[in-house]
């Protein structure tokens, strides 16, 4: 059911950590049958910026063959899954820059039914998590789309504790994910493409 399944894994992430869950979630979509799209949103920081922390500079080397975000990745997909660290309890510039771009789409009606998830990660315990989620489901309601959550549906959430999308703790960028925060991405990219797959089988048959 999920082999026509599209799904765009947007997101942000300067040193790495969002990255990491954002791999994760690439891989659970795949593993699910999805075919997937990794795309990094553009860079708004100075280079002076990034060359004062190694392991930003690092990262933007690591990754720079990763195709940059186009909206045209939105009309394309079914599935929309978007992450990104916060920023004082609000998802970091560079992701909200890119959704400032999606006017046209929403415009023409492009987004709506697009299933939609989200995921971040933060410096600090209950760091904005839940409110950066939050702050991108707002988006999806004025899309239009269904906004898809991990809730509590496996044990392991009871572990991780976030019912609205994968998070993580980096200890300022020192704590790589671990297995309760990659198992929550992955649970988070199972569920939107399980519901992604079913809902567009649904609206062919209708």
């Amino acid at each position: 059911m999920a082999a026509q399944t599209k799904v765009a894994v947007i997101y942000y992430s300067a040193t790495g950590i969002t990255y990491q869950l954002a791999q994760a979630v690439c891989e659970a979509a795949g593993d699910a049958g999805a075919d997937v799209r990794l795309r990094k949103v553009r860079e708004l920081a100075p280079d002076e910026a990034i060359r004062s922390n190694s392991g930003w500079q690092a990262h933007h080397l690591e990754t720079q063959d990763v195709p940059e975000a186009m909206i045209d990745d939105l009309a394309w997909a079914d599935v929309a899954i978007l992450g990104a660290p916060t920023r004082y309890g609000m998802i970091a510039a560079q992701l909200k820059q890119f959704i400032d771009t999606t006017g046209p789409l929403w415009a023409q009606g492009a987004l709506v039914n697009k299933v939609c998830a989200a995921f971040t990660s933060s410096a600090t315990v209950h760091g904005g998590q839940e409110t950066t989620l939050t702050s991108l489901f707002n988006v999806f309601y004025h899309w239009g789309a269904i906004v898809v959550a991990p809730g509590y549906t496996e044990n392991s959430q009871f572990v991780a504790g976030n019912p609205y999308g994968a998070s993580h703790t980096s200890n300022n960028g020192e704590t790589a994910p671990d297995s309760v925060a990659l198992g929550a991405a992955a649970l988070t990219a199972r569920r939107a493409v399980h519901i992604g797959a079913a809902l567009k089988m649904g609206l062919g048959a209708g």
